[in-house]
Formats: C-alpha cells, structure tokens, sequence
C-alpha cells in the first residue's frame, strides 16, 4: 500500500519537479520575468491528471481473473517455478 501511495505521490509532484528544473535553467540564462511567474494551478492540474491516468491504468492492468487465486513463485528441484494466477480446480 505504502508503494502505491509513494507512486502517485511521486507522480502529482512530477510537474513540480520539472518546474523547479525549468526555474534554475532560466535564472542562469537571465530570461524574461514573466518566465519566472509560478503557475501552480497548472501544475496541480497536471500532476493531478497524472495521477488520475495512473490509477485508470492500474485498474485496467492490475487485475486477475474473477475466482482465481494467486500461486507464489517457487524453487522446485533447483529451478524457479514462477508464480502466477490460476483457476482453483473444483
């Protein structure tokens, strides 16, 4: 959970990020004021459309298949035997 939680995380600060980048490189490079301004609302809007695709791609990829149940991955007789989803037998 925490692992979801520091991804989205990650990708709402994403745009402030860069944006921070893109503020140094211009006041080393002496450029206009008015590309110095800070256009939070633009960034929130980004970062929170990032993490909006994210979890709508998660939930699209991210699942298994109804009344399936997870194998572990496994050592048997020396080799890896990895996991996956399968269907219980009845």
């Amino acid at each position: 959970m925490i692992r979801m939680l520091l991804t989205h995380g990650l990708l709402f600060f994403v745009p402030f990020i860069a944006y921070a980048v893109w503020v140094m490189v211009v006041r080393k490079a002496k450029s206009d004021k008015r590309f110095r301004d800070g256009p939070m609302l633009w960034l929130s809007i980004t970062g929170i459309a990032l993490v909006i695709a994210s979890l709508v791609l998660l939930a699209e990829t991210g699942h298994a298949p109804l009344g399936s149940q997870y194998r572990p991955g496994q050592i048997i007789d020396g080799e890896f035997v990895p996991g996956g989803y399968e269907t219980p037998q009845k």
